[in-house]
């Protein structure tokens, strides 16, 4: 019986220290580092909102891992903002030179610390720069997440050939990448962070609805446009020469009026039909200056009084007001989805001098609500909103069905990133 007890004894003690050592094991294992370079430019809620996006992605995602955000854009409000939703997020602005000598101790210490580089949801690979500065100090892996490719210039060419994977934000990028002999598992489709975005200011977007008395679903945003983004604006946008600025400039003042008069038919529409307010704001800084022009004051008298004007102001605000707001209207591209990711109907309204990134629309399912601008009337708008207006419960199960579908395709791009990266199993 002794020798009986005795064994029992042993096994069990042997069984506590294996479980002690698979626990600190477990404890001890390091956590993957991913560095994302993302935060392109702050004048444009938009790309703003690729951030927060691929944050609340990788989070849900992969848990396990720890994110350094490499913010190519330095504003501090920017940044505060950041850390209230990720209030644990690391944040760099380390710059490098041309021959990419990294210009900070700090970025140095994360080259050495990140076990992977995420290129981050964008127009483009915006950060081609900072993925090549990655591999000229590192043999460490990169992938590109949500972006579009429109064209792929040799050099650009070089590094998506070595990208460990090819997220694109539409299928017309996917396409562009096949028919310059890249392809296979690594590259598909993934839509824009943007629409992962969960990111919300309550607090003061109720304080400017009660101002304006803005009910719930009884107001539509409207966002303006011009053909080209007058980037020389900015002073980070300097280099442009001045032929160039005449070439905008004169597209710009030749299609301002005509595509904004077919957004304002739908304004009046629905004012008139249903009585209720309609709510212009921006997405980008300088539209803030056209919006009088081009959407309130052409507007018959007896609808500018259901009219309410708004400032620039950061995502998680506007993120807010989509979310109370009946319908979006707009010519930019990601108020729309800002609205979707908070259940909002939204329109696009394409004008043909943007980008590829449109057929992200169509990929999701929404096609009935995109307008390519130079062919549709104002009278198509006005009569799909109110089309909208009649069978709201459709139009909602609508962005449902598309979130579902971005959801999806989603899990299929962290599978893959799963499957072959077992840093992240």
């Amino acid at each position: 019986m002794e020798r009986r007890k005795f064994i029992q004894q042993t096994s069990l003690l042997a069984l506590a220290t294996l479980a002690g050592s698979v626990h600190a094991a477990a404890a001890n294992k390091k956590k993957p580092v991913i560095l994302v370079v993302s935060g392109w430019q702050d004048v444009n809620i938009g790309d703003i909102t690729h951030t927060p996006g691929l944050l609340t992605l990788l989070k849900q995602k992969l848990p396990n891992a720890k994110v350094i955000l490499w913010k190519k854009s330095d504003s501090e409000q920017v940044d505060n903002m950041l850390h209230k939703y990720f209030p644990d997020l690391r944040i760099v602005h380390g710059k490098f030179d041309k021959s990419f000598t990294l210009q900070s101790e700090e970025l140095k210490q994360v080259f050495l610390e990140a076990d992977f580089f995420i290129h981050g949801s964008g127009p483009s690979v915006v950060g081609a720069d900072n993925i090549r500065c990655w591999r000229h100090h590192t043999k460490k892996s990169y992938g590109i997440f949500g972006v579009t490719i429109q064209e792929i210039p040799n050099d650009l060419k070089e590094l998506l050939l070595q990208a460990s994977f090819i997220f694109t934000r539409e299928t017309a990028s996917v396409d562009v990448l096949r028919k310059n002999g890249l392809a296979g598992d690594h590259i598909s489709f993934a839509p824009d962070a943007t629409f992962v975005l969960d990111i919300n200011d309550n607090k003061k977007a109720n304080a400017f609805l009660n101002e304006n008395r803005l009910e719930a679903r009884k107001f539509i945003c409207a966002i303006p446009r011009l053909r080209y983004t007058p980037y020389y604006k900015w002073a980070s946008h300097a280099g442009w020469t001045d032929q160039r600025i005449k070439e905008v400039e004169a597209v710009n003042e030749k299609y301002k009026e005509t595509d904004h008069a077919k957004l304002r038919e739908a304004m009046i529409a629905w004012v008139r039909k249903t009585g209720n307010k309609v709510l212009v704001c921006p997405e980008m800084t300088y539209q803030v200056d056209i919006m009088e022009e081009l959407l309130i004051d052409p507007l018959p008298a007896d609808v500018k009084p259901f009219v309410i004007k708004r400032g620039y102001w950061l995502p998680d605000e506007a993120a807010s007001v989509y979310a109370k707001a009946h319908t979006i209207l707009s010519f930019e591209c990601h108020s729309p989805i800002i609205a979707a990711a908070n259940g909002t109907p939204a329109f696009y309204l394409r004008q043909p001098t943007d980008t590829i990134k449109g057929q992200m629309y169509y990929d999701l399912g929404f096609e009935n609500w995109v307008f390519e601008i130079d062919n549709t009337g104002g009278g198509q708008i006005a009569d799909k909103l109110m089309q909208v207006y009649d069978n709201y419960p459709v139009a909602l199960q609508t962005v449902d069905k598309a979130i579902e579908m971005v959801n999806k395709r989603y899990d299929l791009s962290f599978d893959f990133i799963k499957k072959n990266y077992k840093i992240f199993s």
